[in-house]
């Protein structure tokens, strides 16, 4: 059994993880750090998983008893973190939030190296194999990445490309705001960070690297949605390439990937939430390819990718309790 320790264990993605590990055949959770909850039933938490776990929260983090960590805090925090703890050298880490996606060598207490592979599985699987430490993509990164790796693989990244995406209310944590009330939030729809995100800088990093250069510039529009879960992602190319060439590159680039797929026909949010999935279309208008892509922002997104990333660090089958039905109805 994997021995698990969580720490950051009372937000969304805490309690997400909390859910899958707890139907993870070969994982255990050891501890779920929460100074704030320290006592307090998970379950009283996180109230989905009534019935299911009599875990509490702990303030305690013994990491000589576990085998991996899981980092859920907010963004900012991990390296703080690591700059005032020790993690023995044996223990792998797995961090959520965006403090190693693009810097990814870091420097912790008393002068303990990190360096921290990107781990989006599509394109960086080796690099995870042989890693101690993942950086998890971010929601957003991971939906537009997964909707552009195959043209960027083609080459077809080669004039500006407009992207617009759509997220639920979940995606911006567990702590209240002012656009996450329901009052505001219901029936409501506003942008945020327009072509400044800080998700441009690892898609940038990624698509250069699969496609060699990335000399356009990438127009990134993001949306505050009024539902809970999920990304709905749009991106516009210019190229001459074929409709049906784009559609079998795509449908080779993702050929033997577990969790994303390739849809024939036009694809909705439903198809995703509450699963691991990345489902895509393609339709080409004149010089103009459509590729729309979507996934969960907690799931594919977070949790799910990292609980995959997991499996890979410990050479597990990657659905290894992430077989998930999507919540469609």
């Amino acid at each position: 059994m994997i021995k698990v320790g969580i720490l950051g264990a009372a937000g969304y993605t805490g309690g997400e993880l909390i859910r899958l590990l707890l139907n993870h055949p070969q994982a255990e959770i050891v501890f779920a750090h929460s100074e704030s909850n320290a006592g307090n039933r998970v379950s009283d938490v996180h109230e989905g998983l009534l019935g299911d776990t009599d875990l509490r929260f702990s303030d305690q983090m013994d990491f000589e008893a576990v085998d991996v960590v899981f980092l859920c805090f907010g963004h900012g925090k991990s390296r703080t973190f690591l700059s005032e703890h020790t993690i023995p050298q044996h223990v792998k880490i797995i961090d959520l939030a965006q403090d190693f996606r693009v810097e990814h060598e870091f420097a912790g207490k008393n002068g303990q190296e990190y360096d921290f592979a990107y781990g989006l599985p599509e394109v960086n699987r080796s690099w995870i194999m042989q890693h101690q430490y993942v950086a998890n993509p971010g929601c957003f990164a991971t939906c537009i990445q997964l909707g552009l790796l195959p043209a960027a693989k083609m080459g077809l990244l080669t004039h500006d490309v407009s992207i617009n995406a759509i997220t639920g209310s979940t995606g911006a944590g567990q702590k209240p705001s002012a656009t996450t009330h329901y009052s505001w939030r219901a029936d409501n729809m506003s942008i945020y960070k327009p072509f400044q995100h800080q998700h441009l800088a690892e898609i940038r990093r990624t698509l250069k690297m699969v496609q060699g250069r990335l000399d356009c510039d990438l127009d990134f529009i993001p949306y505050r949605g009024s539902f809970a879960r999920g990304i709905f992602a749009t991106a516009v190319i210019k190229t001459n390439v074929s409709e049906e060439k784009i559609v079998d590159g795509y449908k080779a680039y993702y050929a033997n990937e577990p969790f994303t797929h390739y849809s024939d026909n036009p694809i909705d949010l439903k198809q995703v939430v509450n699963t691991n999935k990345c489902v895509l279309h393609c339709e080409k208008y004149g010089q103009k390819l459509l590729v729309t892509s979507c996934i969960d922002n907690l799931l594919k997104g977070a949790v799910g990718q990292a609980v995959q990333n997991m499996n890979i660090l410990f050479d597990l089958d990657e659905t290894t309790g992430l077989k998930l039905k999507a919540s469609a109805f």
